[in-house]
């Protein structure tokens, strides 16, 4: 591409270039005094003492500029470089946008009077890889037309001054032709613009909510002291991530797309395309990378496979009144984080089940949902889960066994839920077995009776069929939770066991358990074979006055007992652990104490070839619970707000 006057423009930039070298020299020789001829334009420098103005040396120097435009055209000239093909560059915000332009214009300004600046900038965002800065072409041309402009280029030796004095004298003749060369030399031409380093994405903290329930997504704000507590109990906090590729440098996996990857600040973990199309529902695995009750998911979710589950029971006798608060019930204040399952049976329930589960969701809040429900007369069973954990459950099947054939009302009898979770399947148990302090022998016939009428599982298999028996339920199971009434009693009489209890006011009633029917029936295997409880170390859960803590006051004079229970069972040894055993005193609508149970169970990789639950819940369940919630809440802050209002302020 040529010029009007006939030059490629490249070489049109070299000559001024050139020409500002000679004028440099000449300035330096004026100040030397020395007289000395120009070797590159043969004009004779102009005698003189003492620094020059600004405006003279744009003056003098202007008188060069013809000879120096003959001197250097025998400059050979150079072929112009083809264009760059243009980068794609990703959208950007109208505030990255905007900064750009402004970066865009102060480099500009620094590149211009800066001659060691060589780097270019095609406005978009550079590589983070180093790589080799290309010199232009003008300073090519400059360096290799004539050896004048070498010699007088602020880069080379300094002739006829200190190297100090040069540069200050180069400096202020830059920025005297700062405005000719941007108007002139650079017509046509891209400034010389610094390299640009994208900025590295702050680092993202992996928190995790819950010690049996790390997950990955984000934790709440009462939950914030786990990172401490994490740290001090399991070592690592990002735990909970099965790829440990993550916790390294940020976000940044080595196998994985590194621009997604810092695209997004989302604490899931990255899924890569080939392990989507590797995946197979049809066919279970127990070790495949993309099975859904694999061990790498089971790793993500419980990294020491141990789950929480609250189990509890509690005797209504019918009452229509439920408590107004259930926090002390579902939510002791002892272990610091909630469960993960809540399994609550309940035995003469309340004539209203459905508002009962509407109380139960309103409790556990957001978190929770209800797997499933099932209702046997008036034995009640409720599942709650975690909501992120439901994807996990097979197909939740219950069987009913009814041991008062005679009674119009099922009020004794026996109901179960069953479910696989992962790969360990799970039975939970309700009963009402026969009432009176002498039968004994029937509340065995009802455990037998259960034991064998329960037809579980129906259609998700059995994870250890070896290790069955079709005679028992409870053996089809790889974990099994029996609990409510059981109706045992102390062989003893009111006096005593009065007597036991005013001695030891701080629970200490391992007198007591001396005469309780049910420690003495499975000591000696006659039911409840094969499974274990946890030691006692509450008051008798029956019976009390409605409404107060004293025990029965009545005519009949009943002696308090331990009727409600809860007993477990494993396939494999140690697998269930008891974290808790206790009653909730504080709910006195009913002549019986809720008793409930924390356990830390095993949890083991299961296969996709069973029939999954794909996230079922009740969903109205889980509205209705929330918004009577929230409801509530404001409910109360206005009430506060009322009381502080009608406050009033007296003075004496």
């Amino acid at each position: 591409m040529s010029t009007p006057n006939g030059f490629p423009q490249h070489s049109r930039v070299c000559v001024t270039r050139s020409m500002e070298g000679g004028a440099v020299q000449d300035l330096q020789a004026k100040k030397a005094g020395k007289g000395a001829k120009k070797e590159a334009g043969g004009h004779a420098a102009i005698p003189g003492e003492g620094p020059l103005s600004l405006g003279t040396l744009v003056s003098e120097t202007s008188k060069l500029l013809p000879e120096e435009l003959k001197a250097n055209m025998k400059i050979k000239s150079i072929t112009p470089r083809p264009p760059r093909k243009p980068r794609l560059e990703r959208a950007a915000s109208l505030d990255e946008k905007s900064w750009r332009r402004w970066r865009r214009f102060r480099t500009s300004q620094e590149s211009l009077t800066d001659p060691n600046d060589t780097s270019s900038s095609n406005g978009s965002l550079q590589e983070a890889s180093p790589s080799p800065p290309s010199q232009p072409c003008c300073q090519q041309n400059s360096l290799h037309s004539s050896p004048d402009a070498s010699e007088a280029s602020p880069l080379g030796k300094s002739r006829g001054g200190g190297t100090s004095d040069l540069g200050k004298r180069a400096s202020e003749i830059s920025s005297a032709f700062g405005g000719l060369l941007r108007g002139k030399a650079f017509a046509g031409g891209k400034p010389r613009l610094s390299q640009i380093v994208p900025r590295p994405l702050p680092p993202v903290e992996l928190n995790v909510a819950s010690h049996t329930l790390r997950t990955a997504n984000r934790i709440d704000s009462d939950c914030l002291d786990y990172q401490h507590y994490s740290q001090h109990k399991f070592g690592r906090v990002s735990s909970s991530l099965s790829d440990t590729r993550l916790h390294g440098n940020g976000m940044v996996c080595d196998n994985c797309s590194t621009d997604s990857m810092k695209s997004t600040f989302s604490l899931l973990t990255p899924i890569r395309a080939k392990d989507v199309r590797s995946r197979s529902y049809l066919e279970g695995s127990l070790l495949a990378s993309g099975a859904l009750l694999g061990a790498e998911e089971l790793s993500r979710y419980f990294p020491d496979r141990n789950v929480g589950i609250f189990v509890a029971t509690w005797n209504m006798q019918g009452q229509k009144e439920l408590p107004v608060n259930l926090d002390d019930f579902l939510l002791p204040t002892d272990p610091d984080y909630a469960q993960d399952m809540y399994v609550i049976g309940v035995q003469e329930g309340c004539p209203d089940r459905r508002e009962w589960e509407i109380r139960l969701q309103e409790t556990l809040g957001p978190h929770y949902v209800l797997l499933y429900s099932a209702a046997h007369g008036v034995l009640y069973m409720s599942v709650f889960i975690r909501r992120d954990l439901i994807w996990f459950c097979s197909e939740v099947e219950y069987a009913t066994v009814t041991t008062r054939i005679v009674s119009q009302i099922k009020t004794k009898g026996a109901l179960g839920i069953s479910f696989t979770f992962f790969g360990t399947s799970f039975l939970f148990i309700t009963s009402h077995f026969t009432s009176g302090d002498s039968k004994v022998n029937e509340r065995k016939l009802d455990y037998n009776k259960t034991i064998q009428a329960l037809t579980l599982p129906k259609n998700v298999p059995d994870t250890n069929p070896y290790r069955s028996s079709s005679g028992d339920v409870t053996t089809r199971f790889d974990e099994v939770f029996w609990f409510g009434d059981f109706n045992f009693r102390l062989n003893k009489d009111r006096e005593t066991v009065d007597s036991i209890l005013n001695q030891n006011p701080d629970t200490d009633v391992s007198k007591l358990l001396v005469y309780d029917q049910l420690t003495s029936e499975m000591s000696r295997g006659s039911i409840f074979k094969g499974f274990q409880e946890a030691d006692i170390h509450f008051r008798p859960s029956y019976k009390f006055d409605i409404g107060k803590d004293s025990y029965d006051t009545t005519s009949k004079q009943r002696t308090p007992s331990y009727t409600d229970r809860v007993v477990f069972r494993s396939r494999y040894k140690d697998d269930i652990q008891a974290v808790k055993y206790s009653s909730c005193p504080v709910i006195k609508t009913s002549d019986h104490r809720p008793v409930f149970a924390l356990f830390r169970v095993k949890v083991r990789p299961g296969r996709d070839n069973i029939p999954l639950a794909a996230g079922q819940f009740d969903r109205e369940l889980y509205l209705i619970g929330i918004k009577r919630r929230i409801t509530r809440e404001l409910q109360k802050r206005r009430e506060q707000k009322d009381q502080k209002s009608s406050s009033i302020c007296s003075i004496s």
